[in-house]
């Protein structure tokens, strides 16, 4: 048989002798080129962020998309400082910078210090954690993380968890278990697909949508539960909807309250919905990826109710100014991870765990995961959990400073006042309608993120467009937000301004 002929070429450049491609591999003769690429990296970076005077340049994906699709990948450099000058000119110079103060958009934190160090480590010695033999100590380092923070949540001495990429997955994961202790529970023929229902307020992550549907679940599984003016979801309704469900013949399978809306910042009634679950024997997951900050925060109370909960989803990434990814779901019951455990002889043979071998991927839905526990360990052990409250803290009470100008301000706006760090408000206008004002606001945004002199994110409030400051840098000051809106007024003015004249003309 003959090979066909292979219909391209493939561009070629001066090879090195054989083998000689192996001293870029992190060795022990090669730590030497190691450290002086890593230092060379770092202050090529330190350099360029000492110089970053705004949070973004602006740039648009036309203006990159070509530059960076005209790079040639099978013709390497082969030089550090070329590579790092390309890598400015695509990526460096133009990307979104979450530490400066002007960042106002998403839920991206600044990161501490202690953390980029770790980051650092685990990246060099690249551990696996999915068996105790990729991983030694950070197996256990990882697992004594989630024990302090379901000690922090108040969980119990049964509760367990596992790392994670993020709330997305975390809240898939605590899903996943749910629906499996309830068919558990009822069995397979009470809870199929079709009858299972979950329950989540309005103002509810997407994510949860995204979880039903890779779960096999019905298209009409997740019940929108009303939430309230602050956007708490409504306890009463959630306990009619769990009756009307039960008198529909479906399953109730769980109820996600949230302790963080992404828009809001807003707590669902925890206690509340802890005593419908309790009563109904419900599963009760709480996604507290956002609010999860406010169990080393003074304001901890928030907080009252999620210990009652069945699963409960954190992100470190966010509140507790964690590099991503670093994040985890936790149970209540440690028993409840064997939904997600399946054995392999060539990985984590059953007997491992008759032996009392740790083997985190027995809790995971990933195999191959990153020790990012790490960072988390070193800003703990260096800056202090009273150190990442008192950060958190600061950006809440921003908030409510801000909140304060929004609400004495005429030309805004504002929602609901934040119980966490996030604000929705609008600019608007004497004598100018709805429609035009939605109009003005989108331009508000983006003429901002143009011009780079500040990052807001913006969200529609029924069938209305919005702005949405998201503060989590405690660096930021009441004075530069007090900039920032006078600048959207600015931007405002000048947009009816024009669109009147070309009305006119």
């Amino acid at each position: 048989m003959t090979l066909p002929d292979i219909p391209f070429d493939i561009p070629t450049s001066p090879e090195p002798p054989p083998l000689e491609h192996s001293r870029h591999l992190l060795a022990t003769d090669t730590v030497d080129d190691y450290r002086r690429t890593v230092i060379r990296g770092i202050e090529y970076v330190a350099d360029h962020l000492a110089a970053v005077d705004r949070p973004t340049t602006g740039a648009t994906p036309g203006d990159l998309e070509p530059v960076i699709a005209g790079i040639d990948l099978d013709r390497p450099i082969r030089d550090l400082t070329q590579a790092l000058d390309e890598l400015h000119r695509i990526y460096l110079r133009d990307a979104v910078y979450f530490h400066h103060p002007r960042y106002l958009g998403h839920l991206n934190c600044p990161i501490t210090i202690p953390a980029l160090l770790g980051e650092a480590i685990l990246s060099s010695v690249n551990s696996s954690l999915d068996t105790w033999d990729q991983s030694a100590g950070a197996t256990l380092i990882e697992r004594r993380l989630v024990d302090w923070t379901a000690q922090r949540v108040g969980l119990g001495c049964r509760a367990d968890g596992v790392f994670t990429s993020g709330g997305t997955q975390s809240n898939l994961q605590a899903l996943l278990i749910a629906r499996n202790e309830a068919r558990h529970r009822l069995g397979e023929g009470a809870a199929t697909a079709d009858r299972l229902r979950i329950f989540a307020s309005t103002a509810s992550h997407f994510s949860i949508v995204k979880a039903a549907a890779l779960l096999g679940l019905d298209e009409s599984a997740v019940v929108a539960v009303p939430c309230d003016a602050d956007r708490r979801m409504r306890s009463v309704a959630l306990a009619a909807e769990l009756d009307a469900c039960r008198a529909a013949g479906l399953v109730p399978m769980a109820v996600v309250a949230t302790a963080g809306t992404t828009d809001y910042g807003s707590i669902d009634p925890l206690p509340e919905i802890a005593e419908i679950c309790a009563a109904a024997q419900v599963w009760l997951h709480v996604d507290a990826a956002y609010g999860c900050g406010l169990l080393v925060s003074r304001r901890r109370e928030l907080l009252r109710g999620v210990e009652r909960a069945d699963s409960v989803t954190v992100d470190y990434h966010k509140s507790f100014f964690q590099p991503v990814s670093s994040s985890a779901v936790l149970v209540r019951d440690r028993a409840t991870l064997r939904h997600v455990t399946h054995h392999a002889d060539y990985l984590n043979p059953a007997e491992s765990a008759a032996n009392s071998i740790p083997n985190q991927v027995d809790k995971s839905l990933q195999t191959t995961r990153r020790f990012d526990a790490l960072k988390l360990w070193l800003t703990l052990r260096i800056v202090g959990a009273e150190g990442i409250g008192e950060m958190f803290d600061g950006v809440v009470d921003l908030a409510e400073r801000t909140w304060q100008l929004l609400a004495a301000d005429p030309r805004f706006e504002v929602v609901t006042r934040p119980q966490l760090s996030t604000l929705v408000f609008r600019y608007v206008a004497a004598g100018v309608s709805a429609s035009r004002c939605d109009e003005l606001n989108q331009h508000i945004r983006n003429a901002l993120f143009a011009s780079g002199e500040a990052v807001i994110a913006g969200t529609r409030v029924g069938d209305r467009q919005y702005l949405k400051f998201t503060l989590l840098n405690p660096r930021t000051t009441p004075d530069e937000i007090a900039d920032v809106l006078d600048r959207i007024a600015d931007v405002a003015e000048v947009f009816l301004t024009d669109t009147d004249e070309r009305q006119a003309s």
